[in-house]
């Protein structure tokens, strides 16, 4: 027989919920409490260990956009927006903040808009160990899970996030995510 265990917070605001309005849906609360709960210490830690390393957010997820498309580790502008889901702005940003640093070298056209972007040798180097790094750490952070269990989260997110972008997202800008066959 399992040992009775104590209700963690999402049960306990359920539970609250439930004494103080009965009939009000709960359900909700038990998964999408503990998955904002996990993300912000997901989050927090992720900045921690970015810190560590010497790379941001922002320059990680376009150094690693470069690095992932594969050699010679290049796109335009408009293939970075779309890979790193930000606006047109952002990338202006964060290309700017990269090329200043020697990350990654912007070419331009006659007219002065930038054209392509690519990693330097710098940024190669700095993204193939913040990866290894980054990727081991968070890594060791589910291992508690068997293979099994992280296989049947990953699908349950990947199902979840399916349907809360096909309820979410704004019909004219999202593009809908590949159809799960359930529907």
């Amino acid at each position: 027989m399992t040992p009775p265990r104590n209700p963690d917070g999402a049960e306990r605001i359920q539970l609250a919920w439930t004494r103080e309005r009965p009939g009000t849906p709960v359900e909700s609360i038990g998964v999408i409490t503990r998955i904002w709960h996990a993300g912000k210490l997901l989050a927090d830690d992720r900045r921690r260990t970015l810190a560590r390393l010497g790379i941001d957010a922002a320059t990680l997820d376009l150094l690693s956009t470069l690095r992932r498309h594969g050699a010679p580790y290049r796109m335009t502008p408009a293939e970075l927006k779309e890979a790193c889901l930000v606006s047109a702005g952002a990338i202006s940003q964060r290309v700017a903040r990269a090329e200043t640093s020697g990350l990654v070298r912007a070419h331009r056209s006659s007219g002065g808009r930038t054209s392509a972007v690519e990693l330097t040798a710098e940024g190669h180097a700095l993204i193939e160990g913040s990866v290894d790094e980054l990727l081991r750490h968070e890594q060791a952070l589910v291992e508690h899970l068997t293979p099994a269990q992280r296989e049947q989260l990953a699908e349950l997110l990947r199902a979840l996030l399916d349907g809360l972008v096909a309820r979410l997202a704004d019909p004219s800008t999202a593009e809908r995510p590949p159809s799960s066959g359930s529907g």
